[in-house]
């Protein structure tokens, strides 16, 4: 099965390195991002884990909750967790799923056959607190994922879901927005204070609202 954006992310139960959880009641009202790991003990996993260990703070201040997953079990999980603190001077705080049968990596699309037919890809998600997916991002095993990229993206979801924006290209926190294409600028004049600048009539743009 192939997930696209707008559809519900597929409820499971799992046992993680934490505990059982059911996906759907542990993410509550927040956001989520499930991501997967070729297996425990990789090198390039163990950086990414450490990273998002160390952006544990960003992640909870944007009402984020993450889980990793990996096709190992749950004692290897929490050892391999022990090396991760150790070598990313680091605290993984969040749960590693076991996922042994990759019944979740199956019914997530994780395993691309032509590049391993049993570990799953370096597959991410980003779901909302409607659980729709708002995002998908598949790398290579060989490549590790830019975790300050996905804060960005993070950002940029959670100001289109309140506000009638886009952000343009290369766009960090704190710079401005652009308008959203529904919206008529004698409307955008009222619903942006902060002032609208006109490009074209599809271009326009706003300081951050939030900001």
């Amino acid at each position: 099965m192939s997930l696209r954006l707008g559809d519900i992310a597929p409820d499971f139960k799992a046992k993680t390195s934490i505990g059982d959880i059911q996906f759907h009641t542990y993410l509550g009202d927040s956001w989520g991002i499930l991501f997967s790991h070729p297996a425990d003990y990789t090198p390039v996993c163990t950086t990414e884990l450490g990273r998002t260990a160390a952006l544990q703070s960003e992640f909870e201040k944007r009402n984020v909750k993450v889980l990793a997953l990996s096709v190992d079990g749950v004692v290897s999980h929490q050892n391999w967790i022990k090396d991760i603190n150790e070598t990313q001077n680091v605290s993984v705080g969040f749960p590693i799923i076991a996922d042994e049968d990759k019944q979740i990596a199956h019914l997530y699309d994780m395993i691309h056959p032509n590049a391993s037919e049993t570990f799953t890809v370096r597959s991410l998600f980003i779901i909302g607190p409607d659980k729709k997916i708002k995002l998908t991002l598949t790398y290579p095993a060989s490549t590790g994922r830019n975790f300050v990229e996905v804060l960005r993206v993070i950002d940029s979801l959670q100001l289109a879901a309140k506000y009638t924006v886009a952000t343009p290209a290369n766009w960090v926190d704190g710079e401005d927005v652009i308008v959203g294409l529904t919206v008529k600028t004698e409307d955008a004049l009222v619903q942006f204070p902060k002032g609208v600048k006109v490009v074209k009539p599809y271009l326009r743009y706003t300081p951050q609202p939030n900001k």
